[in-house]
């Protein structure tokens, strides 16, 4: 079985909610912070999430762990098959969701939480969050009035997206277009993400 190093509303929702999604059996082990010795031996990169699975499987970014999931634990209409052309549009959300998005909220993040208050508002916060308002209008040019990013269906697209979306709009009180604010809220009555949100 599945087992996802969890704490609420980190990175670790990704998983569970696509576990949720899919129906995959899964159990979560909680991580608080300041982390332990104990966890920074199970998982030297540190950080939330961890997965693990049988054979070994140990896992530390939160978007490979949605590909390996969707793959071994598929079919799954959240990861399209490689003959279907929707697979790029798919991967390139997922990736972008945290690669571009998340990556530049990392920097807002790091500095609002944890920098001295004389540089919360350095020329890298003002520069990331310019990159993430870029970012945002990019994901909502490309969902327009489409109900998902990929098809008409939910797929790890949106999963990986609107988690991204979700920590701009929520610890960063960053505004969203009028149509992604209407796909988050989507997002968030989806039973699964529900009940993902839940676990603890």
């Amino acid at each position: 079985m599945l087992t996802i190093h969890h704490t609420p509303r980190s990175r670790s929702h990704r998983v569970v909610w696509q576990c949720e999604e899919m129906g995959v059996p899964y159990r979560t082990l909680p991580v608080a912070f300041p982390l332990t010795d104990e966890y920074r031996a199970l998982n030297p990169a540190g950080g939330v999430p961890f997965l693990e699975d049988d054979n070994g499987v140990a896992i530390n970014e939160s978007v490979a762990m949605m590909l390996y999931i969707a793959q071994k634990y598929g079919p799954t209409p959240l990861l399209p098959a490689p003959s279907d052309p929707l697979l790029a549009r798919v991967l390139q959300f997922s990736v972008y969701g945290e690669a571009t998005v998340g990556m530049w909220i990392n920097t807002i993040m790091i500095s609002r939480f944890f920098a001295p208050d004389e540089a919360k508002d350095n020329w890298s916060v003002g520069a990331a969050k310019g990159r993430v308002e870029h970012a945002i209008d990019y994901v909502s040019a490309n969902l327009g009035e489409q109900e998902f990013l990929a098809g008409d269906a939910l797929t790890l697209a949106d999963i990986s997206t609107s988690y991204a979306l979700g920590i701009w709009s929520g610890f960063l009180e960053g505004a969203l277009p009028d149509n992604l604010t209407a796909y988050q809220a989507r997002m968030k009555a989806r039973p699964a993400f529900q009940r993902a949100i839940a676990v603890k």
